[in-house]
């Protein structure tokens, strides 16, 4: 039934004109998401059933029910219209055929523009967990993602090699390479590839989201001597952990346990002394008996020169937080998509535009999470990523989650 200060609509009004889904429409307005429409070209000629902002919001409900049939997802972003009868026509929810052409119809790249035009940092100078002293903590790290497996899905992205066992693997996949701030686990900039692509090649394009205030966290598997120098040049400070096989000799030692040294980028270069690059080098051992399979020593590089200004000891425990991406990517894997789960388009396209859904919807709820943080003076770790997922979903599935929209 429909909530109270409800008007019933003129009569021709389009479904679009009230479509609102509660944290979905807070933090990706429809007015923001018709520009992007408009931007990208998508907008239509004519009225249709299923017009592109509808597609839109429909295709972040399908990271939302990914359990769910087409059909069914439909039924749940648009229940609790049903009091709207004075509408010209009749509603009815369409069919499995009408929502694969309109989602054809719209596409991949409005929700990749929607994502990288509203998709910012969260933190606010008074969260908590957010910052090192004046810099604000982010941490690029990369993922595989199941996909259907169909002839086009493999042939665009590719899938894992055959195992020594001779096993064929179940199902293509992409690979995704993100950014995320760590003290949100929100996800701020992303990019999907083919599986054969590398994650250092698609984490280069994550650089333009760095800034001069943040400190970016790295695993040893992104190092390479050209990706530091593009990201340190950047402006961000950068603490990224490399591994111990990489020739680092020691040209001063510092009061706190660090030293400084240089990184070439060729043998010819270290022997020539050229183009050498200062670093301060961190190393430190683990030792904890619940992890007897942790490295002895572990090697962190970074751009922070001044040992007063980050003692080794103080980034030694921050990597740590390194971690919080992981998590964030099980949160979009395992929580939002479920285990075991593949991503059901059957077309390239339609992959990027399903998994771009995923990261909106992700973002949404961390922001959600992020404001509910800020009113209680915690830190967002304290809070569940599922239930707030759950309230989220509650607060889709019913009549309740619409209301008029004037844009």
């Amino acid at each position: 039934m429909p909530r109270v200060g409800w008007r019933k609509p003129e009569s021709g009004e389009r479904l679009s004109d009230h479509i609102s889904i509660g944290v979905l429409t807070r933090t990706y307005p429809p007015s923001t998401v018709d520009a992007i429409i408009m931007e990208t070209g998508k907008r239509e000629q004519r009225h249709r059933l299923l017009p592109a902002r509808v597609m839109v919001y429909y295709v972040m409900a399908m990271s939302l029910f990914s359990q769910d049939a087409y059909e069914e997802v439909m039924r749940r972003l648009v229940d609790g219209l049903s009091w709207l009868t004075n509408w010209k026509t009749r509603w009815d929810v369409p069919t499995k055929a009408a929502i694969f052409k309109g989602r054809a119809r719209l596409g991949a790249e409005p929700l990749r523009a929607l994502f990288r035009s509203v998709v910012r940092p969260l933190g606010k100078p008074e969260s908590r967990g957010v910052w090192y002293r004046n810099w604000r903590v982010m941490s690029i790290d990369g993922t595989t993602v199941n996909i259907a497996d169909t002839p086009e899905n493999e042939a665009f992205f590719g899938r894992p090699a055959v195992s020594q066992g001779g096993e064929r693997s179940a199902f293509p996949q992409l690979r995704l390479s993100v950014l995320a701030e760590s003290g949100t686990h929100a996800i701020v900039n992303a990019d999907v590839g083919p599986y054969g692509q590398g994650e250092t090649k698609l984490a280069r394009d994550l650089l333009g989201s760095l800034q001069p205030n943040m400190l970016c966290l790295a695993d040893r598997n992104f190092f390479s001597h050209a990706l530091w120098r593009d990201s340190q040049q950047t402006g961000a400070n950068l603490l990224w952990r490399v591994k111990k096989d990489l020739l680092l000799p020691i040209l001063e030692e510092l009061p706190d346990g660090s030293y400084l040294s240089r990184l070439y980028e060729t043998t010819y270069d270290r022997q020539h002394d050229r183009h050498g690059v200062t670093v301060r080098v961190i190393e430190y051992t683990v030792d904890d008996p619940g992890r007897p399979q942790a490295e002895a020593v572990y090697r962190l590089i970074t751009t922070i020169l001044d040992h007063e200004a980050a003692p080794a000891n103080e980034l030694a425990a921050l990597y740590c937080e390194r971690w919080e991406v992981e998590t964030a990517l099980d949160e979009l894997k395992t929580h939002q998509r479920g285990p075991r789960m593949v991503l059901r388009s059957k077309t390239p396209d339609g992959v990027l535009q399903e998994m771009y859904g995923y990261l909106l919807t992700h973002y949404a709820v961390r922001a959600l999470m992020h404001e509910a943080a800020l009113l209680a003076g915690e830190d967002p770790d304290r809070l569940s990523f599922t239930r707030s997922l759950r309230v989220v979903r509650r607060n889709l599935d019913g009549a309740r989650s619409f209301f008029p929209l004037n844009s």
